[in-house]
This record gives structure tokens, sequence and C-alpha cells, in this order.
């Protein structure tokens, strides 16, 4: 008690809460004892976002982020209550009938009245009776496979929730690492503007510049910083969407990521993801077995047609003035199926067959169709990346360095450095966003699949 008493009093020490409330929280603990201790201990590790966010990683790599998304968010994590719930379904599918005891008393004279002549009532009967159901056609069978096959398609789903959810927090790290790149040129850049501010500056003072060239390149300064703040703020937005895909309710601020985009190569050809898609997509696979569980869901309702008996046992003993006896008897109840014979049932359970084989057809078509469109986008961003890479930065960077070593000699004009400055950062940014949607394609490419 002592114990818990002191590290509450450094908690409340650590996050600056007042000498009033951990006074209030020591009355508490004194007043519930141990119980209340456990308590408000759990409570404060629960609510406490400091301490949550404490065993956090600050930075994080692509799988991290990914394994920290399937196990802390929300919605997965409301989804994966739906397999739960089928598994409280084949309990009770795999529950029978229960049995039925009747006690009763019978032919009692009414009260105050006796047996006379004028009353021959009785003997009075007192009696026990049992009763079991027959259940016919299998329906128990039937129940627990529906159920089961309930249950696969409830995994599925879950699966299918992850596949897309996996896909939402690749492409929110792609965005974030994006974001950090172009905060890093647009620093760069603001960097490099600035050196040449203040030398500049020393041009003007001795004599060999313009002041109108100083205010031109202050300018641009200042153009770039606000640029730089844009940035900054497009990487804020980035990490707290990353960060709430992962399931932190609170953003943390200095959250970060280190993975480069991915670049290692997909499948070999269109035929082989649209192939492996029809395999694995675990949204089809869904659907295949829901096929299945209407299957079973046909011959329950056809199982349900079927009339159950139902079988008893009876003790009866009679208690008269001329003695008492005991007597056993057996009985045997079947319905007559002459209106109700499950009709509308079977009906339905008929009907669903056709609906899912529609829902089959549409979706491996939409699954081709998403195959093609994935494999397309993965060449047009792999064949944008090696032209930037194998031409276009290079020469770019070569044309900057140029034009900036011939600025601070006075050999050429600032428009010219800076339309040289403009064309590097437009290429370093296409650069950026060619790694990024490659990195895309393939994420996108995994997500067709099924992976």
């Amino acid at each position: 008690m002592n114990l818990i008493l002191f590290a509450l009093g450094g908690f409340c020490r650590k996050n600056d809460q007042s000498d009033r409330r951990a006074g209030e929280i020591v009355k508490f603990l004194r007043l519930f004892g141990f119980t209340g201790s456990v308590i408000v201990v759990l409570f404060i590790g629960v609510t406490n976002p400091v301490a949550a966010q404490s065993q956090r990683p600050r930075v994080v790599t692509v799988s991290q982020a990914v394994q920290e998304e399937v196990e802390k968010n929300l919605n997965l994590l409301a989804e994966r209550y739906n397999v739960s719930i089928t598994d409280a379904r084949i309990v009770t599918a795999r529950i029978r009938p229960n049995p039925v005891l009747s006690l009763y008393t019978d032919l009692l004279p009414f009260p105050g009245e006796g047996s006379s002549a004028q009353n021959p009532t009785g003997p009075p009967e007192y009696g026990a009776r049992t009763e079991w159901t027959i259940e016919r056609g299998g329906k128990r069978k039937h129940r627990i496979e529906v159920a089961e096959d309930a249950r696969r398609v409830a995994q599925w789903r879950l699966l299918n929730a992850t596949r897309t959810l996996v896909l939402d927090v690749r492409n929110a790290f792609v965005e974030t690492f994006l974001a950090k790149e172009n905060l890093a040129l647009a620093q760069e850049n603001l960097k490099s503007f600035n050196q040449i501010v203040q030398v500049n500056k020393v041009r003007v003072d001795a004599g060999d510049l313009a002041v109108i060239e100083l205010r031109r390149t202050q300018l641009a300064a200042l153009q770039l910083r606000n640029g730089a703040l844009q940035a900054q703020t497009k990487l804020r937005a980035a990490k707290e969407q990353l960060q709430l895909l992962m399931g932190r309710a609170v953003p943390a601020a200095d959250f970060d990521v280190i993975d480069e985009p991915r670049r290692n190569p997909p499948p070999a050809s269109v035929d082989e993801v649209e192939r492996l898609a029809l395999d694995l997509r675990p949204d089809l696979q869904a659907l295949r077995w829901d096929r299945a569980r209407s299957q079973a869901e046909i011959r329950l309702q056809l199982a349900m047609g079927k009339v159950d008996y139902k079988v008893g046992t009876e003790y009866r003993r009679q208690q008269g003035l001329q003695g008492r006896g005991d007597s056993f008897g057996f009985f045997f109840s079947v319905p007559l199926p002459i209106y109700d014979r499950n009709q509308g049932e079977i009906e339905r359970a008929q009907l669903e067959r056709p609906q899912i084989e529609a829902r089959i057809g549409a979706l491996e078509a939409e699954i081709r169709n998403n195959a093609r469109n994935a494999w397309r986008q993965y060449e047009t961003a792999r064949s944008l990346l090696a032209d930037i890479e194998n031409d276009m930065l290079k020469q770019s960077r070569q044309v900057l360095d140029t034009m900036e070593f011939s600025y601070k000699r006075g050999d050429a004009g600032f428009v010219d450095f800076l339309e040289a400055q403009r064309a590097c950062n437009g290429t370093i940014q296409s650069y950026n966003e060619a790694r990024a949607e490659y990195a895309r394609s393939l994420f996108l490419i995994d997500a067709t699949i099924g992976r």
C-alpha cells in the first residue's frame, strides 16, 4: 500500500499535478484500501496519454507501422468481434433441445368442499412428466455446418479489412516520406539562398553589385522560407494521419519514419498478378465461403421442414379413500405438416445462391480489371523513375551548380540562376514523387493480389 502511495505521489509530481490533487488521491487510497489502489493505478495507466505514448516507438519503419496498425487500429478491433460473434453462434448451433419436466396435480376437490355423494370427485392425482424432442433431418449437424461456414466468412472478411487498412497505412507512410523529403529540399534551398544573400550583402558593400540585386535575392529567400513552412505543415499533417491509422489516438510530436520507399520488383507479369489475385484475395475467398454457407443453409432449411418427434414418460399417483395407486405412462406426439413445411425459408435459401454467384462473378471481373490497372500504374511509375534517375536528375544538378558558381562570380544574371534553381527543384520534387509513386504501385499490386 505504501509503495503504491509513493508511486502515485511520484506520478503526480512528474506530470505537474497540484499537491491538492495528490492529497485527494492519497485520501482515496487510504479510504478504500488495496482494491481502490489497484483500480486507481489501472485507471491512470489507461487514461494517461503520456504513459501510453512512452511505450510506443518514436521512429518506425513501414513494417513496424503496419504491425502496430494490425494490433491497435480500432476498425480492425471492431471487425475482430465479428469472428468472436460467429464463435458464439457455433456454440448455439451445437446445443441440443432441452428436455421438459412437468409436475401436476388433478381432480382435487374445490376448496371448502370435500368428496361426498353430492360432490363425487377424486381420487386426487399427482404426477410427473418428462418430454424429449427428437430432431429429424440432421438439423443439428446442418446448424453447425452453417455456423462454421459463417465463421470462415467472418475470418476472410477480417483479413480483407486488414488488407485495405494495410494499404492505407503503407500509402500514408509513403506520403509522410514524400513530405519529409520535400521539407528537406525546401530547407536546403533556403539555406543555399541565405548564403547567397550574405554574399550579395558583401558585394553590395564593396560596390560590386547593385542594391536591387540584393533585394531580389532577399525576396526569393522569403519565398523559399514560406515554402519551407508549408512543407513543414504538410509533413505534420502526414505524420498525424499515419499515426491515426496506426491506432494512436493522441499523435506524438516527435514521431518520425526512417524507411526508404520500396524498390523490390513485383511478380513477373500482369497474368501472374491476376492469377495470384484470383487465388489469394480475401474478399473473393469470403464470397466463396459464403456460397458454401448458402448451400449449407439450403440443407438446413430443408431439414427444418421435417417435423420433429416428441416422446415422453409419465408417472401418476392416485390418493383416495380406498387407498392409493401408482401408474406409469409413455406418450408420443408429432405435428401434422399440413400448412407449415418451412416453404418460405427454403425458397429464400435457394434464392441466395444465385445472388452470391452473381457477386462472385462481378468481383472476379473487378479483380481482373484491378490487376491490369495496378500493373499499368507500376509500369508507368517504373518508366518515369528510370528516366529521372538516368537523365534528368544529374543534368539538372550540374546546370544548377554551374549557374550558382557563375552567379557568385558575376558572370551570370540572377534570373538565369533563379531559373536553373527552379528547374533543379522541380526535377528533385519530380524524383521524390516518382519514388513515392513507384512504391505506391508496388503496394497496390500487393493489395490487389491480397498478400
